[in-house]
């Protein structure tokens, strides 16, 4: 069977995934944090692209062993932002084998309903799919295909450098990232009016499998137990209270949170819980399969 891999350079962390046609056989999440800096200064920092450098060489040496034929690699907010990408798209480049592809925010959210919907039945749709990310936030709709797509420039790396200084956040910082992703939320109502008739808000990436993971109390990461959990509104609300209350040093301690995570999942948290509260949607969807899924089946 073909190998094939995908690889994605976020601003947040960087992900791989090989698949050979039948299933997965490897996926792999490493915290980068490409993005740190980024919103401010229009730079990747030297440290930041070292790190997803590292990463890289790991997966490269893991898709060696594995004997994959062909990949695509791609990178999002962080990376669309700078203005020294082409640096980092360089040394990427030439570690991995082949072109990174910098993605446009439409791009983005099309590959990401692509790949949430992938084992969906489309008569259960139309889905709203929200992928929140590090740095931008996309939204797309649609049943057995993309019927519109819209990518904000939010994220959870983003709102926590510009609004949460304290830790934990001050009352008024919250309200600053929650009004922030208000305000965002009516170009979306404004410009992809079809969210609001959606029959299912489906979430993906880190924010939202965080949610589900610290709702459901795994102290162990199990994507089948998160994989199509069905996280209620009322369950995000009591997530997202919890760990915006508690210190950093507290909030690691809650079973399915990342340590990694724990500096920027309150403000990825505001984006979720206010898309539920906006859109009146009950319960959200949380899904496994992502913009990686959706480039693996471009390859096979």
């Amino acid at each position: 069977m073909t190998r094939v891999a995908a690889i994605d350079c976020g601003t947040n962390s960087t992900r791989l995934l090989i698949h050979d046609g039948a299933g997965p056989l490897e996926r792999r999440t490493t915290i980068t944090r490409l993005g740190v800096g980024v919103d401010a200064s229009a730079e990747l920092r030297p440290e930041a692209v070292g790190r997803t450098l590292v990463a890289l060489r790991e997966y490269r040496g893991l898709m060696d062993r594995l004997d994959v034929e062909r990949v695509r690699i791609t990178a999002t907010s962080a990376v669309r932002d700078a203005s020294n990408r082409e640096s980092f798209l360089g040394q990427a480049g030439a570690i991995i084998g082949a072109a990174p592809e910098v993605l446009t925010g439409d791009e983005e959210a099309t590959l990401a309903f692509v790949g949430a919907t992938i084992d969906l039945d489309a008569a259960d749709g139309p889905f709203a799919v929200v992928d929140i990310g590090g740095g931008s936030t996309e939204f797309a709709v649609g049943s057995d295909r993309v019927a519109g797509a819209i990518s904000l420039d939010i994220g959870c790396v983003r709102l926590t450098e510009r609004y949460l200084k304290s830790d934990p956040p001050r009352p008024e910082e919250l309200l600053a990232c929650l009004s922030v992703t208000e305000a965002y939320l009516d170009d979306v109502a404004r410009e992809l009016p079809q969210v609001a008739e959606a029959r299912q808000l489906v979430g993906l990436a880190g924010t939202v499998t965080t949610a589900a993971a610290v709702e459901i109390g795994l102290v162990e990461y199990d994507r089948d137990a998160i994989h199509h959990f069905r996280l209620s509104k009322g369950a995000a609300e009591d997530v997202y209270r919890t760990l915006a209350t508690e210190s950093r040093a507290d909030r690691i301690h809650n079973p399915g949170l990342a340590e990694a995570r724990a500096d920027v999942i309150v403000a990825g948290m505001c984006i979720l819980v206010r898309t539920m509260r906006y859109f009146g949607f009950d319960d959200c969807l949380v899904s496994e399969s992502d913009v990686l899924d959706a480039l693996v089946a471009s390859l096979l």
